[in-house]
């Protein structure tokens, strides 16, 4: 039986005192997307859902769950892939995206700041046509900003610019008991203290709600051209990888991605690749302030790569043609999920010159397990994305498979020092991994951090190390 409380009328009743009743959803007013994120199988429902609109809606509801020993999951755009936004002990789920306002433009300092539910490809749409620039490029672009902080969401600009953490200057948290507070702030640099302000990014709503956040911005680069190098295999493609990134060039980005992806992502959007002949791919983009200075860069690498083995380069220089290349790229999740009836992923990080070595065991391990898998990735960070997919296997055969293949992927992920998520984070579905991969001493570190913050463990209860 749960710890948790189970809501009632009169709990409904005492929540509308907070929030009016017109945006809570109680019982059978709850829609079914509330049970679950993106790829999350097995459904779980929020007793009450609360369409907050500000920090202290937040605030009141937080005190109330705090002192009834309600759970509270944090919601927003349910993209995520791991269940972190899932009521898994049912309780108050906040939902955010009503929370979806830009509150100050802050051009000499280079800032924006935003409510939680502003969606990611609303940030670009809102600051680019100004000149400026927010670098973080996770592929789902309707996923909210604070569902990018709360899994410290990555994307294929890492290379160059690093993750959503990087672009975080401040952020205003409520904490479980209600407490409204600010951590970070506008400056540049902080040695002042602990940094609380990162222990939240990342924390998958475990700690703290965030509110409110501060970015950091750049000014928007003028120029980008992309490079599709096809190769005759995967482990000459990768084997060039680390060859760039010791180079003079900067790539924002460098994917990889294989042949049966391709033709599963141009059945998806009914359309061609530029070249679908090669077995293996990489893509690469250069960006900066004029033609002449990325030409540069990638001129060198384009020579780099056709010494290694490519078969050719193909540059796109116009949007049009970049454009593209990259909403195949993007599309690759949607398709694969397309191509089967189910599927769950692995999300390791491995040194990069340690992919190749990984993607390849993959291979093997379709024979050894029988099962069809599916891998692209980040070249350029050793981030991979690997789908098992389940097809027309029943349950009992789908669970048994599909936990064996896992458990080896991340215990060969561990041989190479590898980490269980680059960027979707742990939520309830890899919690048995991230055990497997941590020191016991570790975990009782986060678990520390856990109790003080949040002493009743309300927030978002049994993610990522927390029982």
């Amino acid at each position: 039986m749960s710890e948790y409380k189970k809501l009632t009328e009169q709990d409904l009743a005492e929540v509308a005192k907070i929030v009016p009743r017109e945006r809570i959803l109680w019982a059978d007013e709850i829609n079914e997307e509330y049970s679950h994120d993106e790829l999350t199988a097995t459904p779980s429902y929020p007793d009450l859902v609360v369409r907050a609109t500000s920090a202290e809606e937040i605030s009141g509801v937080l005190k109330y769950a705090n002192k009834e020993h309600i759970a509270v999951t944090p919601r927003g755009a349910g993209t995520g892939l791991v269940g972190a936004s899932v009521a898994v002990e049912h309780g108050i789920m906040i939902d955010t995206t009503l929370m979806n306002h830009f509150l100050e433009l802050d051009e000499e300092n280079l800032t924006l700041t935003l409510e939680p539910g502003v969606l990611l490809m609303e940030i670009y749409q809102y600051v680019e046509p100004k000149g400026l620039f927010y670098p973080p490029d996770p592929g789902e672009k309707t996923a909210t900003i604070g569902g990018n902080i709360s899994t410290n969401a990555g994307g294929m600009r890492a290379v160059k610019y690093g993750v959503t953490r990087d672009f975080v200057r401040g952020l205003e948290i409520v904490l479980a008991d209600g407490t409204i507070m600010e951590v970070g702030g506008k400056v540049v640099k902080n040695s002042s203290g602990y940094d609380l302000k990162d222990m939240i990014i990342g924390s998958e709503g475990t700690l703290a709600f965030v509110t409110k956040a501060i970015l950091k911005l750049l000014p928007l680069p003028q120029k980008a051209v992309s490079l599709l190098v096809p190769f005759p295999t995967l482990a000459q493609a990768i084997r060039t990888v680390p060859l760039i990134v010791k180079s003079k060039a900067t790539p924002t980005a460098i994917e990889f991605m294989e042949r049966e992806v391709i033709m599963d992502a141009e059945n998806f959007l009914g359309q061609s690749f530029p070249d679908n002949q090669a077995d293996a791919y990489l893509l690469l983009k250069f960006d900066g302030s004029n033609a002449e200075d990325i030409a540069k860069d990638y001129d060198a690498v384009a020579q780099l790569c056709l010494e290694q083995g490519a078969i050719d380069v193909l540059i796109a220089d116009t949007d049009e043609r970049a454009d593209a290349i990259w909403k195949t790229r993007g599309s690759f999740l949607q398709a694969i999920s397309g191509s089967t009836t189910m599927m769950d992923e692995v999300d390791v990080v491995v040194p990069r010159n340690k992919v190749n070595e990984f993607v390849e065991y993959v291979h093997a391990l379709q024979d050894e397990m029988h099962v069809r898998i599916k891998s692209f990735g980040h070249a350029g960070d050793g981030n991979l994305h690997v789908y098992i997919l389940r097809d027309d296997l029943d349950e009992e055969a789908w669970e048994k498979v599909l936990n064996d293949t896992m458990e080896k992927m991340y215990a060969k992920a561990r041989t190479m020092d590898g980490k269980v998520s680059g960027e979707h984070g742990i939520g309830f579905a890899k919690k048995p991994y991230l055990k497997e991969d941590l020191d016991p001493a570790a975990v009782e570190i986060m678990r520390g951090i856990k109790k003080a913050f949040d002493p009743n463990n309300i927030l978002n209860p049994r993610k990522v190390c927390f029982d």
